[in-house]
């Protein structure tokens, strides 16, 4: 593969394998949106000699066809985005899984999030002043 086959194609290929799909379902389609920037940020529209596809299917069927469609339909989506967000700081800031009992917790956090427009350095706060 390497440089016969898009980045996009090789991912394709790799979620064929069902173990990796499992995730990479998921998420590959994020990385999609947003590979349109190269990794300092530069905007591009082609990867090598490949041209770039930046449009995808979110889970629950939503399209987009670039970075900036992406962001709209995850905006329509903020507080369920927000939870999901809140949740990955958690499990990295405590380093371990949640449990039933941090659900008073992750729900507190929402309801502030809510009150503060859903930005993210206010997650960052909260998980860190968190009692867990």
């Amino acid at each position: 593969m390497g440089s016969e086959v898009s980045l996009r194609k090789q991912l394709e290929e790799h979620r064929k394998n069902p173990v990796c799909a499992s995730c990479h379902a998921k998420m590959d389609v994020l990385g999609f949106a947003l590979e349109s920037y190269n990794g300092i940020g530069k905007f591009r529209t082609v990867d090598g000699k490949f041209s770039i596809d930046s449009s995808g299917v979110l889970p629950g069927g939503k399209t987009f066809n670039n970075a900036n469609e992406m962001k709209t339909v995850l905006l329509d989506q903020m507080p369920d985005f927000a939870r999901c967000v809140t949740e990955k700081m958690m499990v990295y800031a405590l380093g371990r899984g949640l449990q039933l009992y941090d659900r008073p917790t992750i729900n507190g956090i929402q309801t502030k999030l809510k009150e503060s427009d859903y930005r993210f350095q206010d997650i960052i706060f909260e998980v860190v002043r968190s009692l867990p």
